[in-house]
């Protein structure tokens, strides 16, 4: 993972070129990944959800106790679930934006379901669609880390659980990444955000 973080920092600094607005000759569709659909990927998600959070709540309790009066408890989940709004919109945004940066094209963004999804029209390559997928959690991951280590700590509860759901919501990315670093090398992925469709020669 350490490795995965330094290989996203670096490669969001540089252009890395490849992608298509039209599928190439050749290339044939060899799966078609939808997390709505897919009950299997559905239940390996919210495990991995449940594998990051809890040992990220326990960690927060050992270091802030939860202690506060129930007046204070009911602004600190108001605040948190404001903040979580945000957040999603956020966490969107940094997809979107690396889109951009790849193909100088607004991408899709918008909402199914209970899920918020940023898409594209464009076909990207393994290097590129890995890091769109991952660039959020990271981002989000060191400014968030950077806000709960300078603000007062009372406020650390409510950094935190942004924190907690920042990198267990990003199960799914997670997922996805693996998924297709299994792929063959030649892989491009056409992504519209409530589907994803890889293709490859091979």
């Amino acid at each position: 993972m350490v490795y995965d973080i330094i290989y996203i920092v670096i490669n969001l600094l540089i252009y890395v070129g490849g992608f298509m607005d039209q599928l190439p000759e050749g290339y044939r569709e060899i799966k078609k990944v939808n997390l709505q659909k897919d009950k299997k990927a559905a239940l390996i998600i919210n495990i991995i959800v449940l594998i990051i959070m809890i040992p990220l709540l326990i960690l927060g309790i050992l270091i802030k106790p939860i202690i506060a009066e129930l007046d204070e408890l009911f602004l600190s989940l108001l605040s948190i679930l404001a903040l979580l709004v945000v957040y999603v919109i956020l966490h969107e945004a940094v997809h979107g934006i690396v889109i951009f940066k790849y193909t100088n094209k607004k991408p899709k963004f918008g909402y199914k379901g209970l899920y918020a999804f940023t898409g594209s029209d464009s076909y990207f390559n393994k290097k590129q669609y890995i890091i769109i997928a991952l660039a959020p959690v990271i981002f989000w991951g060191i400014v968030l880390l950077i806000l709960n280590l300078i603000l007062p700590f009372y406020t650390f509860w409510i950094v935190y659980f942004i924190q907690v759901s920042n990198l267990s919501g990003a199960a799914g990315d997670i997922y996805i990444t693996q998924v297709i670093k299994k792929m063959p090398s030649d892989v491009l992925i056409k992504d519209t955000g409530v589907e994803m469709t890889i293709y490859s020669k091979q």
